[in-house]
């Protein structure tokens, strides 16, 4: 399993916003960096593996349980 650098809990909000707190968290991270991104938000499901591919970072998994989606990111350099 990849080491987590920081988690985000996105929970309860809506598009665009767990993308936008996601990528403003992932600048603090370094290169190589994995963020832990949770959510709830339907729109999520499209908009997170477009923001990865739009920022070349690397969506290493995308996950579901309890009405929650879990998606691990490596920030790219």
């Amino acid at each position: 399993m990849d080491d987590i650098s920081d988690t985000l809990d996105a929970r309860g909000l809506l598009c665009p916003l767990p993308v936008l707190k996601a990528r403003k968290r992932l600048r603090s991270l370094p290169d190589g960096g994995v963020l832990r991104l949770i959510a709830d938000d339907p729109a999520a499901v499209v908009d997170v593996p477009h923001f990865c591919a739009e920022a070349r970072h690397a969506l290493l998994s995308q996950e579901e349980s309890d009405g929650a989606q879990t998606y691990l990111i490596r920030k790219g350099g």
